[in-house]
């Protein structure tokens, strides 16, 4: 048990949020206007708080992209950083952040493609690069260890939330049991504990149910969470017991987490008539805001003024991600927060 070190929750000071833009070599190529039009929103709202680190394929994309942008007040908050990539996940291919002995530190885990589902060399090769090229102010350790930064949930007081659907899952640490994944959580990320949880999936996720789709820490003392009612009868068995799994969670402390449910928004099919895993729950935590993906529907409402509850010091913004669900992913799956005092520029 590493006690001089630990993993930083979403709400610790930031200095940057990484956005790994997309291109024309993705999956968004047939959709790259409308996906880039929710990248500009979000470059907005980010650069009014903190710097934004964006990985790009090359000096032309860095042009189109700032072509993009425009402002130049905008750009001057924007680190460029020339790096290829399969695909725009910087949730599950950034670096995760703990403190070691009072610093931070990054820590560059295997991305193989959740479970090899998709190519993901060069997506697992981005943080490395992005630490040789010294972006960073502080030493990044590679793991060969597989994990997504969408499949943890730390509440910043020893705990973290996970999925036994994703961290059991065959296809990511097949040499090692729950016990053995339990350990090198512990050890790696410097908590006290992990919360399983063992229910809970939503349709169209490709992710083998990463936590951020289904539940979050807000702070060291609530969860939001995704709810449903008995008509969602795609959802409602999972999600019920799932919400039962976390009334019996506890924090260190021995104390229940608040639980505030979010709702589900009406069902949203793609072309191929595949439900999509839209959901409220995959915000963006940042400094003195929280970005909150809605889908042009009644419940985005309901949705932000529940988050607004929790996060009553913060401004809490909407972002459709209507185009971005369509990859089966949502706006914190396309982000990655960098702590204070560790992108070099900032």
């Amino acid at each position: 048990m590493h006690t001089h070190r630990h993993i930083l929750p979403e709400w610790a000071p930031q200095s940057a949020v990484m956005l790994t833009w997309p291109h024309d070599k993705t999956d968004w190529q047939d959709k790259l206007e409308a996906v880039e039009s929710v990248y500009l929103a979000m470059v907005k709202e980010i650069c009014k708080h903190e710097q934004l680190l964006i990985v790009c394929r090359d000096t032309q994309q860095q042009q189109h992209i700032e072509h993009i942008i425009k402002q130049a007040e905008l750009i001057n908050r924007c680190v460029f950083a020339l790096v290829d990539s399969n695909d725009s996940w910087a949730r599950d291919h950034g670096p995760i952040s703990i403190i070691e002995h009072g610093k931070p530190r990054l820590l560059d885990f295997t991305f193989n493609g959740w479970g090899k589902k998709y190519a993901a060399e060069k997506d697992n090769a981005i943080s490395r690069q992005l630490a040789d090229m010294q972006i960073f102010d502080c030493p990044l350790d590679s793991l060969d260890f597989i994990l997504e930064g969408g499949s943890i949930e730390a509440d910043g007081n020893g705990s973290l939330m996970t999925t036994e659907l994703c961290l059991l899952s065959a296809t990511r640490n097949p040499d090692l049991s729950k016990v053995d994944i339990t350990e090198r959580l512990k050890q790696l990320l410097g908590v006290e504990q992990v919360l399983w949880l063992s229910q809970g999936h939503l349709c169209g996720d490709d992710t083998d149910s990463h936590i951020d789709t289904l539940a979050r820490f807000c702070n060291e003392d609530s969860i939001a969470y995704c709810s449903c009612n008995e008509s969602d009868r795609d959802h409602y068995v999972a999600l019920k017991a799932m919400e039962d799994e976390l009334k019996q969670f506890r924090n260190r402390q021995g104390q229940a987490y608040k639980l505030q449910p979010l709702p589900l928004p009406s069902p949203i099919y793609n072309e191929q008539g595949q439900r999509l895993p839209a959901s409220y729950v995959n915000f963006l935590i940042i400094n003195h805001a929280v970005l909150v993906p809605v889908y042009d529907d009644p419940m985005d409402e309901v949705a932000l003024l529940n988050l607004q509850q929790i996060f009553y010091d913060r401004d809490v913004i909407a972002i459709n991600c209507l185009p971005i669900i369509q990859q089966y992913g949502s706006l914190h799956c396309l982000t990655m927060q960098i702590p204070a005092q560790v992108l070099h520029h900032a």
